[in-house]
């Protein structure tokens, strides 16, 4: 049977959209993704609202077209993954945003600041995002939520100086919108929570509790995923970015598995040890076969071979093939080579 394939996330944006990228592609200074930020606000209008479905419609017909079987609406709307949920959650502050040093002082943004309780609000955006992506594919599409740990990693909190009280009232909040998107009739949801594997201690001690806390109470036809990348680049071929330690994975595998129906892990960038996947023995693993931040285009022979190794270690019908994470920083041609790739090597089984 062949093995089924999903993208994570982030597709590359059609020119014409007006809402740019935080990691956008030749951008390297540190205030570009505070721009992006500030400039929010004056992209939102009814002509940018036409033009963001129109690019939903083409980026999913362009998943489709690639042989992708569950696309995502490829997050055209979002100027950054994390943010884009978060202001419409109460407790968060777009105009007063605050500075924070990353990466040893190498790195300084500007992010929102959490300055109250964080509450879902009365507006569950993810929905009609869904409802316009779903129509456009005539078929089921994937929708992507940031998780608790990587929302508190992505702004700075400046109330509730506590780190797993705030990713518990963060879990309540995005569990709102999980069953708003429910009741919708969207049946596959994925909690992105890539600071896991950055974290695996925080992961171990309150993170997975509260990646469970985000789909409390959803039924059974609905179709959970998780999402743990290892971390994004600078830019596309930055190949010494530094990724998250090898063993984190290993550390947390055990504690996640089950948690979710399946759990998406980076494999191409670096392929991981056969004994993670003998780890797994609940969840379905979605595995990442071509990387998203190399131009270096990955052969249907390739992608073949390590799929192969990977089915050895896990039962086939728990095997999902995927990028390693989104596909913004390749651009349409590259992102659409490998995502063609992928499913050729996928469909060969």
């Amino acid at each position: 049977m062949p093995i089924p394939t999903t993208c994570l996330g982030a597709f590359p944006k059609p020119d014409y959209v007006p809402v740019r990228d935080w990691f956008q592609t030749g951008h390297d200074n540190d205030s570009f993704g505070d721009r992006v930020t500030r400039d929010w606000a004056r992209h939102q209008s009814d002509d940018t609202t036409a033009l963001l479905d129109r690019a939903t419609a083409q980026v999913i017909a362009d998943q489709i077209a690639c042989g992708i079987d569950l696309p995502t609406d490829g997050e055209v709307r979002r100027d950054n993954y994390v943010h884009y949920q978060c202001r419409h959650f109460e407790g968060f502050d777009f105009e007063g945003l605050t500075e924070r040093v990353w990466r040893d002082g190498a790195m300084r943004t500007e992010l929102p600041t959490i300055r109250g309780d964080i509450r879902a609000g009365d507006t569950a955006i993810l929905v009609r995002d869904w409802q316009v992506a779903e129509a456009a594919a005539g078929r089921p599409v994937k929708i992507t939520i940031p998780g608790p740990m990587t929302i508190s990693d992505t702004t700075v909190d400046a109330h509730y100086h506590d780190p797993a009280r705030l990713a518990g009232d963060l879990a309540d909040a995005l569990n709102s919108q999980v069953h708003a998107l429910v009741r919708a009739g969207c049946r596959h949801i994925q909690i992105d929570e890539p600071i896991f594997a950055r974290k695996p201690d925080e992961a171990l001690d309150y993170g997975i509790a509260t990646l469970a806390r985000c789909f409390e109470g959803t039924p059974d036809t609905l179709h959970r995923a998780a999402h743990m990348c290892c971390g994004y680049p600078n830019h596309l071929d930055d190949h010494d970015y530094p990724k998250a330690d090898p063993t984190a994975y290993l550390r947390i595998a055990e504690a996640v598995d089950g948690t979710v129906d399946a759990i998406s892990i980076e494999d191409a960038h670096r392929h991981n040890p056969p004994d993670l996947f003998e780890r797994f023995t609940r969840s379905s693993l979605i595995v990442g076969f071509v990387r998203i931040a190399s131009s270096e285009v990955e052969t249907v022979e390739a992608i073949i071979a390590r799929m192969r190794q990977v089915r050895d270690l896990i039962p086939a019908d728990r095997l999902i093939a995927a990028p390693d994470c989104g596909l913004g920083f390749l651009g349409r041609d590259l992102a659409m080579v490998k995502l063609r790739n992928l499913c050729e090597a996928a469909r060969s089984f």
